[in-house]
């Protein structure tokens, strides 16, 4: 319920957009903007580049997008009558070329905010495309004075600041701020420094969805002159949601109840699968099971992602296939209700070991045998998802990327890596996580040592130090920076140190090689890790 006429209504549109869509992305502001009127809304705040979606990456190098977003800004104005509407999105003017925040009014373009810092680390780069903003953008309305920010504007001090000495009141942020685990924290800590240095309530307008490896997450907010939590919205939820500014004051509002960290990374992967495969096309996602854990979670996250009638898992067993295996993936499969199939690989292991008999005579058996393996089910997979269409879900973690611990042209064969930012150790957490949800991944399949299955009696451990340290080391030196000297002076064994850097550092050009996918992590292997595959920098011991 509005709480009196004199107050001022803002509906904050926590949109789902793709990118370079520009009409389908009209519309759906379009759609908001009617949905904010009906609210009573006297503003629709939308998120950063919402016209356009985020990154638009190298379109943003075109004159013609620029010119094709702007007949679709000339057409969303027409449809502001008796509302204001704050659009994110790209701007040309003469050669000059902006991340722009149009404030439009019945029809009019009554001030435009150009974004000031624009970041260039992480999975950002903006200074490619975009040339700074310099001033502010104030503008009134029911006699407040609104200042208009875009994103890494509020996360560092400047144009918040500037806003404020031009009369602003009240910040409003447009945000496409990807998500990684504990974001929303970092958020809160960075606008409440606005806050205090401020002394304005801020309103923080985030897009939602999946773009390629990226994630959005929604979870928008208000914080209020104390830097006190006014609104809180759901995260990974498309919605249009209505606060209340009432005498320099948000109203306190709905706030949405934080998620486990399990619950929010869960709907992050299932936002990613969801998005990917929705918004380019694909009727539906293969999976290779194997029996083990990572196929289990990846095909749980597709099963809730897209519905069961749209996955189908297919177990390639060898003659070194568990029995149990074979039982729980076949547990896991009538759990979730999708199709299933079995395709023994074993006549094309004897196929390929009679074409290759004369050139690999008198060599010993080694992991060629075992690679040829999992080349074989890659083979299978990508054959099917031909025939039908569907995509290939690989089910590689971040710890198997780091370390090569994969075949390529093998089980890394695909075209989307649901879990390829998640470390072994949080694929045990996550999977036992969706099991309080409903038990659907056999038990076998979370407490057996892991294995690939390529010889007898293997196991993960033959070739790799104890995920527990494995993954702590990974996160020290990849995310963290931290040379092997640091890392062996918090107390990890030197030894697993070093096989752990060569390691990481040896497999580069296979990481070069994946397949994309979802970022969960503050730093996962793509967009924001940058390093030579040919390199012969010396650590420091």
């Amino acid at each position: 319920m509005k709480p009196n006429d004199q107050s001022l209504s803002i509906a904050v549109a926590q949109l789902n957009v793709t990118v370079g869509d520009l009409t389908a992305n009209a519309d759906r502001i379009i759609r908001a903007l009617e949905q904010a009127r009906s609210l009573g809304a006297d503003l629709l705040l939308t998120p950063e580049l919402a016209l356009s979606g985020y990154p638009p990456e190298d379109l943003l190098l075109r004159p013609d997008f620029y010119r094709a977003c702007a007949h679709e800004v000339a057409r969303i104005a027409a449809q502001t009558r008796d509302i204001t509407l704050v659009l994110g999105h790209p701007e040309e003017r003469h050669e000059w070329r902006y991340n722009a925040a149009s404030v439009i009014r019945d029809g009019q373009v009554v001030a435009t905010y150009h974004k000031h810092l624009l970041p260039n680390y992480e999975v950002f780069d903006e200074e490619r495309y975009f040339d700074r903003g310099l001033a502010a953008c104030v503008f009134e309305l029911k006699g407040v004075k609104l200042g208009v920010n875009i994103c890494a504007d509020l996360w560092e001090a400047g144009p918040a600041e500037l806003a404020r000495a031009e009369g602003a009141e009240v910040l409003l942020g447009l945000n496409a701020s990807p998500y990684h685990m504990n974001k929303l924290q970092r958020r809160y800590e960075v606008l409440r420094d606005r806050v205090a240095d401020t002394g304005l309530p801020v309103l923080y307008c985030n897009m939602v969805g999946g773009q390629d490896e990226l994630v959005f997450d929604g979870a928008s907010f208000a914080l209020d002159a104390n830097g006190k939590l006014a609104y809180q919205a759901p995260s990974f939820e498309e919605r249009v949601d209505l606060v209340y500014l009432r005498s320099g004051s948000w109203v306190s509002g709905d706030v949405a109840p934080p998620r486990p960290i399990e619950a929010e990374v869960y709907e992050a992967l299932k936002t990613g699968v969801r998005d990917y495969l929705g918004k380019n096309g694909f009727p539906g996602a293969i999976i290779g099971l194997s029996g083990g854990i990572d196929s289990a979670l990846t095909l749980c996250v597709a099963v809730d992602a897209l519905g069961p009638e749209r996955v189908r898992a297919v177990m390639m067993q060898s003659p070194y296939t568990a029995q149990m295996s074979l039982d729980d993936s076949r547990a896991l499969v009538a759990n979730l209700g999708v199709r299933y199939d079995e395709i023994p690989i074993e006549p094309a292991m004897r196929t390929f070991g009679d074409l290759l008999a004369d050139q690999f005579k008198g060599l010993p058996a080694d992991t060629t045998e075992e690679n040829l393996q999992s080349r074989i089910r890659g083979m299978i997979l990508m054959a099917l998802s031909n025939k039908t269409g569907a995509i290939v879900l690989t089910t590689g973690n971040k710890s198997e990327m780091a370390t090569g611990y994969a075949t390529l042209y093998g089980d890394m064969a695909g075209g989307f890596a649901v879990l390829k930012d998640l470390y072994k150790t949080f694929v045990f957490r996550l999977s036992r996580w969706r099991n309080t949800v409903s038990p659907v991944i056999p038990e076998n399949i979370i407490t057996r040592p892991p294995s690939a299955e390529l010889k007898p009696d293997q196991t993960d451990q033959d070739s790799l130090p104890p995920y527990e340290v494995l993954d702590a080391i990974i996160e020290a030196y990849m995310e963290g920076d931290e040379s092997p000297r640091e890392i062996i002076a918090r107390g990890y064994p030197e030894a697993e140190v070093r096989r752990t850097v060569a390691m990481l550092k040896r497999n580069e050009y296979k990481r070069r090689q994946s397949p994309v996918g979802i970022r969960v992590t503050k730093r996962g292997f793509g967009r924001d890790w940058r390093y030579p595959i040919t390199s012969r920098y010396q650590d420091e011991y």
